[in-house]
């Protein structure tokens, strides 16, 4: 049962009690509480229907903001796949103690020596390995050893 389904109930119960709300202070103030309830009722029902129609509304406009991100943002997934040294600002370090995969930035790059925030350990960081690419030189500054990972293989 609804707000204004229970109000119309309400109002009907007064006028089936035959109330007085000419005369009578009571039934005076029992019809002003009717009406004020049947305003608030239309008011809730308004609001209601909306906040579905805003749902509604938000559902077609995430769908479209799915479309528009899988069109603009298509290739950066593909090259998320790439080597480790994709993002010019940080870098993945494996931690020889705990296994987990961390992101460092140059400036820690360059001190060689890092504490995993997973086990608390320091370890130094080693920059002789070959490049995931399997070059060894240190062209692209990143300390892997390979230029920008665009090379022949």
């Amino acid at each position: 049962m609804t707000i204004s389904e229970k109000v119309a109930y309400l109002k009907g119960l007064a006028e089936g009690l035959n109330i007085d709300t000419e005369k009578s202070k009571e039934g005076k103030l029992i019809s002003v509480m009717i009406g004020i309830l049947e305003e608030i009722g239309m008011s809730i029902e308004d609001l209601e229907e909306n906040a579905e129609a805003l749902g509604e509304e938000i559902d077609a406009i995430s769908d479209d903001l799915s479309d528009v991100e899988k069109a603009v943002f298509e290739d950066e997934d593909e090259d998320d796949d790439d080597c480790c040294c994709d993002d010019d600002d940080f870098f993945e370090v494996e931690c020889p103690n705990c296994g987990e995969t961390l992101m460092i930035d140059e400036s820690v790059l360059e001190e060689g020596v890092i504490q995993c925030p997973g086990c608390k350990q320091k370890f130094a960081l080693d920059l002789s390995d070959d490049c995931c690419c399997g070059d060894e030189d240190d062209d692209c500054g990143c300390g892997c050893g390979c230029e920008d990972h665009d090379h022949e293989e």
